[in-house]
Formats: C-alpha cells, sequence, structure tokens
C-alpha cells in the first residue's frame, strides 16, 4: 500500500484509490452519493481531504456486512459537521445497525432452509411452496406451474364468456 507523506493534506482520487483499495469509478459513485466529498482544483481536477481515507474505509466496512449506501449517507450525515467517524461513532452505529442485520439473517437462514424444499421441483410448482407460495393460497384451488387469476364469467367488454380456469398469465418460475 503505498505511504502519503504525512505534509500532503490532499490526495488526487488516484491517491485515494491507491491507499483505500477502492476502485476510482467506485470513488466517484460514493462521491456522486453524497458519501465523501471533494474540492476541484483550477484545472478542474478532484481533490480530497486526507479525512477521505477513513470515510472510504467507513463506507466499505459498512456495506460488507451489508448496509445499504442510503443508510450509511444517513450514518455520515448525522455526525457533528460532517466529520470523518470514529472508533466511537462505529461502535454506536454498528450497534445500531445490529438488529437489522440480525432480522436479515433470520430470513436468509429461512430462505436457506426452505430452499431445499424446491430443488427438486426446477419450477417451484409443488402444491405447497413456501417460496413462491408461502401461505399456500393457491394451493387449496390448483396445483401445478401457473397461476390462475379468478376471473368474472364475463368479461367488461363485450360480455363475451371465458372458460373456467383459462390461465390469465403465467407464474414468474415457469419455463413452459
Amino acid at each position: 500500500m503505498p505511504q502519503i507523506p504525512e505534509k500532503i493534506q490532499e490526495l488526487t482520487v488516484g491517491q485515494l484509490a491507491a491507499r483505500s483499495g477502492a476502485a476510482v469509478s467506485a470513488l466517484h459513485f460514493y462521491e456522486s452519493k453524497g458519501l465523501i466529498s471533494s474540492r476541484r482544483t483550477s484545472g478542474n481536477q478532484r481533490r480530497f481531504g486526507r479525512d477521505a481515507l477513513r470515510r472510504v474505509a467507513f463506507v466499505r466496512a459498512a456495506q460488507r456486512v451489508g448496509i445499504p449506501l442510503a443508510t450509511i449517507r444517513q450514518a455520515l450525515a448525522e455526525l457533528p459537521e460532517e466529520r470523518t467517524p470514529t472508533e466511537d461513532d462505529w461502535a454506536r452505529l454498528s450497534a445500531s445497525w445490529r438488529s437489522e442485520l440480525d432480522e436479515r439473517i433470520k430470513q436468509l437462514n429461512r430462505l436457506r432452509d426452505h430452499l431445499t424444499d424446491c430443488i427438486g421441483c426446477g419450477c417451484l410448482s409443488l402444491e405447497t411452496c413456501v417460496l413462491s407460495n408461502p401461505d399456500d393460497a393457491f394451493g387449496e384451488r390448483a396445483t401445478g406451474s401457473r397461476l390462475f387469476v379468478e376471473r368474472r364469467e364475463t368479461t367488461a367488454k363485450g360480455g363475451g364468456r371465458r372458460p373456467s380456469g383459462t390461465p390469465d398469465r403465467e407464474a414468474l418460475c415457469c419455463d413452459d
């Protein structure tokens, strides 16, 4: 990792990318989302303060654990005077994000546990499919790989009849 002399207070986007490990395109994206900021030189080049290194590290750490960028931006905006997050800031914010992550982990565990039920099916057409039909609302009326929309016997225009049980649309999980 390249070292930046202490006397340099501003970094080019290339220096920030090299030091933080983030791609230049990611840094541009972070800037467009308000996660980091830069100033422009007279030649219209970006210059980032050294504190951008800590902000990028903060953003990347939060992203790695699944925190959405909007939530990260909100957390950074709540810091006094838009300062760089400290270790205490990280501890406070990560504690507040913990319950959200715990809930997401529970959902993923449920999904993983029920995935086995559908692997043999391929098109999720089991009578009781906990992924595409979690409460088996359709299983009592029909089985198979198509969802049927119950319609009135007559259409809105012309009074024509539609045979009962005619598929209105296909389920998204089917290939036939």
